[in-house]
């Protein structure tokens, strides 16, 4: 599916007064005790239409909000390393059919896990199958899933002390649950891939990240650390469990419990860097990356990808036999899978109000957002929160769309 090319809709705007309902979702939440806060942005054919910050940074401590807080994004830094990906593919340095054992030989020998026992696997890994997560590889987290388990025992999930080429390294040890391209499995495909792009380039993930993406995006408080100075605006983190734990179904209403992540996700550390999570941002830091995804260019009108690279970005790439997607029991109803992250290909089957071509991601502590291109709709939301249950990134979308008219 080729965005660009669909059919023109209707050139809409947004109403001020169903803007108001952005605060009334926040305000629902906070008070109702789910979330401590929710900072929120939207912008709308290039103007920002709703911005605010609702609660408290600590609600149990009544510890009020600092200016700017910094948050853990988790998997909101997917896309950002999709991105780099794409931008070193335009420049000729690998490609979406590359072997990725030609950068780490390892993987040319890793084997399934069948049952009790393993078998070489027959099909050859790619650097398509790492953007797509379809690579054979898990998450400590996902339940049913034999080789989620062995992640667990390694401790891999909450282990930060781990260098980047160590969890890769303790990656390619352990077997793949399946042969790579034949399921879509959310998993640590892009740490994978975010050693290869250093193998690729020879420069670390932060240097590429800093002069590629952070730098002409103007992403000024985003990366793997923060420092002293600025861990006043460092949220707190609530949840229900801990980013390794296994899935469980839970029933009992959200509630704030403090959780204790920096063994995972260390504050300040020389060797943390990942390419699927790691990444500390804010809000507005976050809103100067969407532009990118929605046009290939900065705010500033600096071209990072091309626009054939965009529109080959926003394709799906998961064949239908593959689909529905699932993550554990959550099923992403009507989304197929992109270079980037997902994509509404049929709001029919969609639980949440969308349209076709929405697309993004969001993070483990419920932070989220969406990108629209043809309605020029996009939006970040921000909170911190493991193992919530409130798809409060859903809400708010929901309630950017229903402003549209």
């Amino acid at each position: 599916m080729t965005i660009r090319n669909l059919p023109a809709r209707i050139v809409m705007k947004t109403d001020k007064t169903r803007l108001q309902r952005l605060n009334a979702v926040a305000e629902k939440h906070t008070r109702a005790g789910e979330y401590s806060s929710i900072e929120w942005a939207v912008s709308h054919q290039g103007e920002l239409v709703s911005k605010g910050i609702c609660g408290m940074a600590d609600a149990l401590q009544s510890t009020a909000l600092p200016v700017d807080p910094i948050y853990r994004i988790y998997s909101m830094t997917k896309p950002i390393l999709s991105v780099l990906t794409l931008q070193l593919i335009e420049e000729g340095l690998l490609a979406l059919a590359s072997p990725v054992a030609h950068f780490l030989p390892a993987v040319a020998t890793m084997h399934i896990l069948d049952g009790s026992d393993t078998r070489p696997a027959r099909q050859v890994m790619t650097v398509e199958h790492l953007l797509t997560h379809r690579a054979g590889f898990s998450y400590d987290f996902l339940p049913d899933c034999p080789v989620a388990g062995l992640y667990r025992s390694a401790g891999l999930a909450e282990n930060g002390t781990l260098s980047l080429q160590q969890l890769v390294d303790a990656l390619i040890d352990q077997p793949l649950c399946a042969e790579p391209g034949t399921t879509w499995r959310y998993s640590y495909s892009i740490d994978v891939l975010a050693r290869v792009l250093e193998i690729a380039t020879g420069s670390s993930l932060s240097e590429l990240l800093v002069s590629r993406i952070f730098k002409p995006c103007r992403m000024i408080s985003t990366g793997f650390s923060v420092s002293s100075s600025g861990q006043h605006r460092l949220l707190p983190m609530f949840g229900q469990r801990l980013l390794g734990s296994e899935m469980t179904l839970i029933t009992d209403p959200q509630r704030l419990h403090p959780l204790n992540v920096d063994s995972s996700h260390p504050v300040h550390s020389s060797t943390f860097e990942r390419g699927g999570h790691g990444l500390y941002s804010t809000t507005d830091d976050y809103m100067r990356f969407l532009p990118v995804l929605m046009t290939g260019k900065t705010a500033d009108g600096e071209a990072l990808l091309s626009a054939p690279m965009v529109d080959m970005m926003w394709s799906n790439r998961i064949p239908q036999i593959q689909l529905p997607l699932s993550i554990g029991p959550n099923v992403l109803a009507g989304y197929g899978w992109t270079l980037f992250g997902r994509v509404m290909m049929n709001p029919g089957q969609a639980m949440f109000l969308t349209a076709t071509g929405e697309g993004g991601w969001a993070g483990a502590a419920a932070t989220y957002f969406w990108v629209d291109r043809e309605a020029e709709l996009s939006g970040v939301v921000m909170t911190q929160y493991l193992g919530a249950t409130v798809p409060i990134g859903d809400y708010f979308r929901t309630a950017a769309y229903q402003s549209l008219v």
